[in-house]
């Protein structure tokens, strides 16, 4: 191409093959920087990995091993559950030739409303466009979607809360120590609200606690509230002035509240609270205060129950009259609280209470026992620490450091006593152990599963029409999780991480 191009009329054929080899054969590096061009002039390449990399658990356990079967129409699923055939204990002996009475049975129904459970995205026509090459977003809005779905409703059926109300706590017991901390001389008042699974998940110090929440619906219909589970603030209680050292340590301390995984400890002069701790048993030791967190006073009424909702197990074992088994550890010191206790036979006190009162009265073993990693670490630690425990190793030349407790044996139960397995799960919460039983031991019993998703509709997509340059989408599923056992369920709460 010895001639320059002065307009576009001159670009030939011959002069389009010319562009196209220089193209094909790019300058050498060292000539580029002779000329000025480097790389930091820019005329590089984006190395974009496609598609994008989902770098988030999707752990949904629960989820996972618990049924999933066909509902019925109507609001609500609906069953009579028998729960004894000789209530009066009439006895059998009858003189010759007569009859015995007519024995008393006791049966109460029972019913669970379904509900309505989904998310939300919208992907703009643009951001379609400029995904074009890299992945298919719509696609994989729809996947990810899903997978949030999923991950909430594992948290509903561990801790969905729709009928224990947990009220307002007892205004805290206060004690003071001169020495140890950094707290200034003065009078302080102490206040604390108790919280639920969702609501300790939803609460930290940095955004405070979870009150009443509010939505507003992707197509912009009227916004609705749901309760973010937080219970009422407690009255508050005094320090007295302090005047000792300026070294101050606050306790303070309640009784455990039905329902509560954690409580929400607010200190500061009288009238202006601050959240200062959350924890994970009744209690708190304060040895400074930052004086930045949420105000007590942004808690204005018991917000723990999701009317949207339904029970989880956690609540279905906490509603009054289910006949599950319920363990508070006790209060013990403030701050300090009480941990589970260590058997020489290599066994949890608590757990084997637990499995003793399941085969007492109902005669039944739970199959699962789910726990936070605390409690999964503090087991294993007090087995093996444990005076006489009997350990089984394997041996060989090779070996893997560690150990951790995989199943605990119930000798509790009929016939040859099961290993029950400790399952760690995402969303449990320190200080908190559910034991649950996955079928009865009952003849003809009419229970195929002891709880299940009972399902109106199972997970389904809906892409809305178009009312903006959007592409709007929503993944959803109806049902409820009926529990028709309650009293199988077992939970032990208030544990110190000790």
């Amino acid at each position: 191409m010895s001639q320059l191009i002065n307009n576009l009329s001159q670009l030939t054929a011959d002069a389009l093959q010319e562009f196209q080899k220089a193209a094909q054969s790019p300058i050498p590096e060292q000539e580029l920087k002779k000329a000025g061009v480097t790389v930091a002039s820019g005329f590089t390449a984006y190395d974009l990995q496609a598609p994008a990399k989902n770098l988030f658990p999707v752990l949904t356990p629960l989820r996972n091993a618990t049924p999933r079967v066909n509902g019925g129409g109507g609001d609500a699923t609906n069953w009579k559950q028998v729960t004894g055939i000789n209530t009066a204990s009439l006895r059998g002996f009858v003189p010759e030739g007569e009859r015995n009475g007519l024995v008393t049975t006791a049966a109460t129904p029972k019913s669970a409303t379904y509900k309505a459970m989904g998310l939300e995205d919208s992907i703009t026509f643009e951001a379609e466009l400029a995904a074009r090459g890299f992945e298919d977003i719509r696609s994989t809005q729809a996947q990810r979607l899903l997978w949030a779905t999923m991950i909430e409703e594992e948290l509903a059926i561990l801790g969905g809360n729709y009928s224990v109300a947990l009220g307002t706590p007892t205004a805290p017991t206060v004690s003071v120590t001169t020495t140890g901390g950094s707290i200034a001389d003065g009078t302080y008042s102490v206040i604390v609200a108790a919280l639920t699974l969702q609501g300790y998940l939803a609460s930290s110090l940095a955004g405070g606690v979870a009150g009443l929440v509010s939505v507003n619906p992707a197509d912009g219909g009227t916004a609705f509230t749901y309760g973010g589970g937080s219970s009422m603030k407690s009255s508050a209680t005094s320090t007295g002035a302090i005047s000792a050292t300026g070294a101050n340590i606050i306790k303070a301390s309640t009784p455990v509240v039905t329902g509560a995984v954690a409580y929400a400890w607010y200190v500061g002069v009288s009238g202006s609270e601050k959240l200062e701790a959350i924890t994970t048993i009744n209690s708190v030791a304060l040895s400074s205060l930052a004086g930045t967190g949420q105000a007590a006073t942004a808690i204005t009424a018991d917000q723990s129950k999701n009317l949207l909702g339904y029970d989880g197990l956690l609540y279905h074992a906490w509603n009054s009259g289910s006949g599950a088994y319920i363990k508070n550890m006790a209060t013990g010191t403030a701050g300090t609280g009480t941990g589970l206790t260590a058997v020489s036979d290599g066994s949890i006190q608590e757990i084997n209470d637990l499995f003793r009162w399941l085969w007492d009265n109902h005669r039944i073993s739970p199959s699962k026992i789910y726990v936070n990693a605390q409690e999964a670490d503090n087991i294993t630690k007090k087995i093996l620490t444990a005076t006489g425990a009997h350990i089984n190793y394997v041996s060989g030349s090779e070996f893997a450091g560690g150990n951790r407790v995989k199943s605990l044996l119930n000798r509790f139960a009929m016939g040859a006593a099961p290993d029950v397995p400790v399952m760690i799960h995402p969303n449990m919460p320190p200080g908190t152990i559910l034991a649950v039983t996955e079928s009865l031991p009952y003849p003809i019993n009419g229970v195929p599963n002891v709880f299940e998703m009972r399902l109106r509709r199972d997970y389904y997509q809906m892409e809305w029409a178009q009312r903006t340059r959007k592409y709007e989408s929503g993944v959803y599923y109806d049902g409820v999780l009926a529990c028709y056992a309650p009293f199988t369920l077992g939970v032990i709460a208030n544990i110190a991480n000790a």
